[in-house]
């Protein structure tokens, strides 16, 4: 994150407020998980929750937000964020203020490209906020919900197999966020996140030629032939089983014996330091814990046979039918008020994919790819 002065920011905070409500629509969230991403949340990485008691994520300075924080991981599309705020909306029945706002990475809501499926706006839709150090103390302001933060950025998704479970450099910012406003920082680890896209690698100079078309990383193993093949594969995931399990609260300001504004960056650092190793020690106890089967196999089994009537729907090859259909019947609904009737059935591949005709290019090998992307780097209305 790009870091502007403490005046310059006093004087924007206010008239920056607009990214609290940018795009966010907690009705959209509710329809989009209640017809659309149960089916790979509940079914397909099986999404669970653990330690997440509602007193441990209460503000410990009532003027400013709690910051959460995780690891980021999967080689794949990050559904490991997906999936988090999908079960953590639902959870609290979508009310805004109980669940925490994500900064996400501005490469992400760029372009449609990089939102699923090319919904418009998906992230910010979705409670997402920019993560830029502006957004950032802007919404260590706001009066209700957290803010939620991937210290690792894109390069803790993009690590490679071969750096599992081990948390890559963390940024500052949330560091000096909690320091400046004395505010606890709430971790929590993502499990089997690795195995979205098990046994494929990251090279730093192919990442910085696809960097140029806006894609932060491009992972390298046994499907990224595929990849370049067939345009579904974008949005390939393994069956890992989703585990989100809270860690060790921790307090930045007893760590420190100096004003903030006496703070140097070696002090700032050695807080990060301290809190990412109390972060790799909670998710090393995790792992041991909930990590050994990563793909609970028969549990995976069991889950499918008894949803069969969402098939295919529940595996990736499907999803772009199943979220082009949904976002056609939310942008009808707006329009005329007719409810979302998401119709399952033998038929309804073939029924999505005609009433939704650019899903069709999501199938066609190589060539499918030109319309895809001329979609998804089109200007955002």
């Amino acid at each position: 994150m790009e870091q502007i002065t403490d005046e310059a920011l006093s004087l924007s905070i206010k008239e920056n407020q607009k990214i609290y409500f940018d795009h966010f629509d907690t009705e959209y969230c509710r329809a989009l998980v209640e017809h659309a991403l149960h089916i790979p949340m509940d079914i397909f990485f099986r999404t669970e929750k653990i330690g997440f008691e509602k007193d441990q994520m209460e503000r410990n300075n009532p003027d400013h937000p709690v910051i959460v924080i995780s690891n980021h991981s999967g080689m794949a599309f990050p559904w490991d964020g997906v999936t988090y705020m999908g079960y953590s909306l639902r959870e609290k029945n979508y009310e805004s203020n109980e669940v925490p706002r994500p900064l996400v990475a501005p490469t992400l809501s760029r372009t449609k490209l990089m939102n699923p499926f090319m919904i418009h706006h998906f992230w910010k839709r979705c409670s997402g906020v920019d993560a830029t150090y502006k957004n950032f103390e802007t919404m260590m302001h706001y009066p209700h919900a957290n803010v939620m933060v991937f210290p690792e950025g894109v390069p803790g998704i993009g690590k490679g197999f071969n750096n599992k479970y081990k948390l890559q450099r963390f940024a500052t910012s949330f560091v000096r966020m909690s320091l400046k406003y004395k505010t606890d920082v709430v971790p929590f680890t993502t499990i089997n996140g690795e195995y979205l896209n098990p046994y494929t690698y990251s090279f730093q100079w192919i990442n910085k030629l696809v960097q140029k078309i806006g894609i932060p990383f491009l992972p390298m193993g046994i499907h990224t032939p595929l990849l370049l093949l067939l345009p579904w594969m974008f949005y390939f995931s393994m069956p890992a089983k989703m585990t989100f399990v809270r860690g060790k609260r921790i307090r930045p300001s007893d760590w420190v014996d100096k004003p903030y504004g006496e703070l140097t960056q070696d002090d700032i650092n050695e807080v990060r330091d301290k809190i990412r190793e109390s972060m790799q020690q909670d998710m090393d106890e995790n792992v041991a814990t909930y990590g050994k089967h990563p793909y609970r196999r028969k549990e995976l089994y069991a889950t499918i046979w008894k949803n069969m009537k969402y098939f295919p729907f529940m595996f990736p090859i499907a999803w772009p039918l199943l979220f082009g259909e949904f976002e056609r019947q939310w942008k009808r609904y707006k329009k005329t008020g007719q409810p979302i009737q998401m119709k399952f059935g033998f038929f309804a591949p073939l029924l999505f994919m005609l009433r939704n005709p650019i899903t069709i290019c999501y199938y066609i090998p190589i060539i499918g790819w030109i319309p895809l992307l001329l979609r998804g780097y089109s200007k955002y209305k």
